[in-house]
């Protein structure tokens, strides 16, 4: 059974994923590729069939002129010493070789002898029977032919050399091959262009879904001239109103609640502190019970204001009051100058300025100092990284760190890592990340959380904020 999985872990790791746009691409390019082959196939056959019937026939016919007339210029008396001046008088072909047998006696060409003439020929040849055929003599490609001369006892043998014919083929095979190339090429270039213009509004539809998730509900798709595609842009535009009402209604419904609780928590609260002003009166037992109700009162209080929150960023009601804020002075007053931290600041600190929301980027670093203080002992280390184009804010405590699978969910809603649905007496609500992640989204950024010792040999966490740089206006 191991085996299986890891052999089918193995596949799956193999197997090459293609996007449609690709397929498409790739369907083209192989049809392209099967068309050219095909018609450079045919063509090929159809060529060389031609070319080598013509040259056969040509070959032939003179062939036979030669042998004709050899034969009525022949005597019984005739011997091999009467050919040369016989074979002046015959009809020349370019690139063919001439051999005659009389009798026992051959007339060689210039190249070729007895020798290199096939077996299978000369036997056709005896047995009285005219035979052509090809074969490879010297290195070169040739037509051989023989014609027997039943009356004197000889024979007329031309071989014929194929060398251009296939020099002509195979030159004929690289341009086809280069336009094979080509074609697939052309192919391939044309199903790339019609599969981005046929996936076109699938991107489109991509684009407005990103959008709906990163908070834009607004977000609707302009009617398409296809009939298909438009029934396809209403159901997703009907698909996006109803989430929109859903998670509007959601978070009105949310914010209510968070301000009708407003009102029993002010009653509680002045309760409480009524009660804590006479502490000293109560007893032991009681002002044990006073402690816990003080505690987790400030805790519901913190948790229905940081739901007013999130029912804000849900309703899509958040905005930003951008203002100018000195880095260097804005994390020492976050911090409140705890010399217990180890401030990393780049050289232009006390003159980098960035223009944010100054509440909310408190908040955040508020936020990260807190959670350090909570699950890793205290933050240990402040660093500033900034770009052209980003800054980074970097909170690092030497805590026991966060596993992979953690991180997936650390910045998820009332989700506090392994301590996750436990009851405890840290007075966290499990929204502060939420909220770190909710307002560098809404500057155009984003967190993350990373292990310590990617920077250095240490254990712990670093909470990471980058938000852009943002010109003046």
């Amino acid at each position: 059974m191991l085996d299986e999985e890891t052999e089918t872990q193995r596949n799956s790791t193999y197997r090459i994923k293609l996007g449609l746009q690709s397929r498409i691409s790739l369907f083209f390019a192989i049809g392209g590729l099967l068309v050219s082959i095909g018609l450079s196939g045919a063509t090929l056959v159809l060529t060389r069939q031609q070319l080598v019937e013509s040259r056969e026939n040509s070959a032939s016919a003179f062939a036979l002129t030669n042998a004709t007339r050899l034969s009525n210029q022949l005597t019984p008396d005739s011997s091999v010493e009467d050919l040369p001046s016989i074979v002046d008088s015959m009809t020349k072909i370019e690139g063919s070789q001439r051999l005659i047998r009389i009798g026992d006696d051959w007339l060689p060409s210039q190249e070729l002898d007895r020798e290199d003439l096939p077996q299978n020929i000369l036997n056709r040849v005896s047995e009285l029977e005219a035979g052509q055929l090809r074969a490879e003599i010297n290195g070169k490609r040739r037509l051989i032919l023989g014609i027997p001369l039943q009356v004197f006892d000889a024979a007329y043998f031309a071989v014929v050399d194929l060398s251009d014919l296939e020099k002509t083929l195979s030159d004929l095979r690289i341009i086809l091959f280069g336009a094979g190339t080509g074609v697939t090429s052309l192919a391939a270039l044309l199903g790339w262009w019609i599969s981005r213009r046929t996936l076109r509004p699938l991107r489109r539809v991509r684009e407005a879904a990103e959008a709906i998730a990163g908070g834009r509900l607004d977000t609707r798709l302009i009617p398409q001239s296809d009939p298909d595609l438009n029934r396809l842009s209403e159901s997703f535009n009907e698909m996006a109103k109803a989430l929109e009402e859903r998670i509007h209604r959601d978070a009105r419904f949310a914010s209510e609640v968070s301000h009708e609780l407003r009102s029993p928590l002010t009653t509680l609260k002045a309760s409480v502190g009524v009660l804590e002003s006479r502490k000293g009166e109560l007893s032991e037992p009681s002002q044990t019970a006073l402690d816990l109700l003080s505690r987790d009162l400030e805790r519901f209080n913190r948790l229905v204001s940081e739901l007013l929150e999130i029912s804000g960023y849900d309703a899509g009601a958040a905005s930003l009051e951008l203002e100018e804020v000195n880095v260097y002075q804005f994390i020492r007053a976050a911090t409140r100058n705890d010399n217990s931290i180890n401030y990393v600041l780049p050289e232009n600190a006390d003159s980098l300025v960035i223009r944010v929301d100054k509440r909310r980027l408190a908040r955040a670093l508020s936020n990260l100092l807190d959670n350090a203080n909570r699950y890793g002992s205290g933050p240990t280390a402040i660093e500033v990284l900034n770009t052209e184009s980003t800054i980074k804010i970097a909170v690092e405590d030497n805590g026991p760190g966060i596993s992979e699978e953690e991180r997936k969910i650390i910045f998820d809603r009332f989700s506090r890592g392994s301590s996750s649905g436990q009851r405890g007496d840290d007075g966290g609500t499990g929204l502060g990340l939420s909220l770190v992640q909710e307002d560098a989204r809404l500057h155009g950024g984003r967190v993350w959380v990373e292990d310590i010792s990617v920077t250095k040999s240490e254990t712990g966490s670093r909470f990471v904020i980058e938000l852009p740089l943002r010109e003046e206006e």
